[in-house]
């Protein structure tokens, strides 16, 4: 084991929609910024405050395409990755940095209700509800009848 440890979990909004961009050999890459919020009570004025920090989240491929079919601006998601670090040059000659979340697993977190969409062809399977809910039982629980002597 090499003794290092590059990873990232965020909790947070997409501040925009994701960008999609698309290669010859069939590969793909989507982009989109990420909100997390820091919320704290000033001593001194005794006001609620709120830092907004924006990040970088890149993910590939077929990961890519399930974000963009399913996330909008606005939703809530869990993000888990590295940090990537990228240098170019810009037009003037001059070396710029971009720091990015380079994403292998996320969670959707917002419901089709938070989110404002009412389309369920547009709600990933795993979050749709049961067309009809289960009938309730009339026998007793498990745990009411257990033999346990505690």
């Amino acid at each position: 084991m090499s003794g290092t440890l590059n990873k990232v979990m965020l909790i947070g909004h997409l501040g925009d929609e994701i960008k999609m961009h698309y290669f010859e050999g069939g590969g793909c890459v989507g982009r989109f910024p990420l909100a997390t919020n820091e919320t704290y009570v000033s001593k001194q004025t005794n006001e609620r405050i709120t830092n907004t920090e924006w990040h970088n989240v890149v993910v590939r491929n077929k990961a890519a395409e399930i974000c963009e079919k399913y996330l909008s601006k606005g939703d809530k998601v869990y993000i888990e990755g590295r940090l990537k670090t990228r240098k170019w040059t810009d037009d003037k000659g001059n070396d710029r940095y971009s720091t990015e979340i380079q994403c292998n697993d996320f969670t959707f977190l917002s419901t089709k209700k938070e989110s404002g969409n009412n389309n369920p062809s547009n709600t990933p399977p795993a979050a749709q509800k049961p067309a009809t809910d289960p009938q309730p039982s009339n026998e007793p629980s498990a745990e009411v009848n257990d033999d346990l002597p505690f």
